[in-house]
């Protein structure tokens, strides 16, 4: 881990270093996702089923088996605890509300010339979602993508979870059922990727692919961009908290390691002002690690990625986030919206000592899909933009052409397009070239 102190003469170097520090998987798998989409593509449903038997070790006896019937789900849910149960289904309002809400209207200017011009929103047709499967449950992650498709509209959401050795969480299933998703596959990795952006006998294709995935899984999904639209290309998780000595060692302890039991690869970064308080919460990190079920995997990634900044003061705080560019950005401060203001890269900021980015995980509403590995700079997280497209229009009358047409016929000339200047002059009745 990381100690980094603004005052030390050799801060600039080492902060350089911290941000260019690669977390991302360096594994080669470009060739072997390439093979298994080729594979897909060739082979249909037959390298569906024999990729399945291979790589999730079961063997459907059909392609029609790969789909989860309406009674596997509606019998999941009928099986979750009660409490379960209702954690769903607060989730699930808070993130259809707050999702329905960024639902952007048409637009219509008529302007001075006499044009008419517009913008109309309209949803995608279908899409596919990624959902990390076998015995761990990830039905947050099933809301918070299925959720902001369904409100934009669009008419097909297809689901593909990864069953090794057949099994499936309940917990997913009931996650899809109350998100409106019935279109769901047992089939995951780079093959699902494939199928859903070529299609095959059983599996129609789709328009957009969302959802995490491990590295054949992101990698399959840079391969098909382009046929159709992704998400993003994610990374490993990321926090930056920045915090006073009001807050308790414990909780920011425990906010740096929500992140860091994410993955080896996950980031967890405390900038503060107070050197008793930095040495509170490091403390407090390593006893913590003793008894978290997840600790192997949270003590590798605070080793090997965590920092602990001390700074002079917050606005050097909030110069240094903004380099940072985090995924999630905690600020436990007295007045978080002023320094909410004061820093312009993350991908979502949690305010105040009551909302830990746990919160945000699960239930607050907002996306808890977001950029990492500094795209914060430029990207923003999911929502329901991601499913709709923006369409413009123009309507001219015989005025507004004679408005604005000769200038048209002008540039044409100039870039040496000629069809391009003929299509306007000759309804205008001008001298063509």
């Amino acid at each position: 881990m990381r100690q980094l102190d603004t005052r030390d003469p050799g801060f600039a170097a080492a902060f350089s270093t911290l941000l260019d520090s690669a977390r991302e998987t360096t594994a080669k798998v470009d060739a072997v996702v390439a093979a298994i989409i080729e594979q897909v593509r060739q082979g249909g449903d037959a390298a569906l089923l024999a990729l399945t038997a291979r790589f999730d070790g079961w063997q459907a006896a059909s392609a029609a088996a790969l789909r989860v019937e309406a009674a596997e789900i509606a019998a999941a849910t009928a099986s979750i605890a009660p409490d379960l149960a209702q954690a769903l289904d607060l989730a699930a309002q808070r993130i259809e509300r707050f999702h329905a809400a960024q639902k952007p209207a048409d637009l219509t200017l008529d302007d001075p010339a006499g044009l008419t011009l517009g913008m109309r929103w309209t949803p995608l047709d279908a899409v596919g979602l990624y959902v990390p499967g076998g015995t761990a449950a990830y039905p947050s992650s099933v809301l918070m993508n299925a959720i902001p498709a369904r409100v934009a509209g669009v008419g097909r959401i297809a689901m593909v979870v990864p069953t090794p050795g057949g099994a499936l969480n309940p917990l997913v299933l009931a996650a899809a059922a109350r998100a409106g998703v019935t279109e769901i596959y047992r089939i995951g990795g780079a093959q699902a990727v494939a199928a859903l952006a070529h299609g095959t006998a059983s599996i129609a294709p789709v328009d957009r692919i969302v959802g995490p995935g491990n590295a054949y899984v992101a990698e399959a999904k840079r391969q098909v961009f382009g046929r159709v639209g992704i998400d993003a290309i994610a990374g490993p998780s990321e926090v930056v908290i920045l915090a006073d000595a009001s807050n308790p060692p414990r909780h920011i302890a425990l906010d740096l390691l929500a992140q860091a039991e994410h993955d080896t690869s996950a980031q967890a970064i405390l900038i503060t002002d107070d050197a008793g308080f930095a040495a509170a919460v490091i403390a407090a990190v390593a006893a913590e690690l003793t008894h978290l079920p997840r600790g192997a995997i949270a003590g590798e990634s605070w080793a090997r990625h965590g920092a602990v900044i001390l700074v002079r003061d917050w606005p050097e705080a909030f110069a240094l986030t903004d380099r940072l560019a985090p995924e999630h950005l905690q600020l436990m401060l007295p007045d978080p919206r002023a320094a909410m203001a004061a820093i312009r890269h993350a991908g979502a900021c949690f305010l105040g000592p009551h909302c830990p980015e746990a919160l945000g995980d699960y239930v607050a509403g907002p996306n808890h899909v977001l950029p990492t590995g500094r795209t914060a700079r430029y990207a923003s997280g999911l929502s329901v933009f991601d499913f709709l497209k923006r369409t413009t229009w123009v309507e001219a009358s015989a005025a507004g052409l004679a408005a604005i047409g000769p200038a048209a016929v002008a540039l044409a000339g100039a870039e040496g397009l000629a069809a391009h200047g003929r299509s306007i002059a000759a309804r205008l009745g001008l001298p063509e070239t």
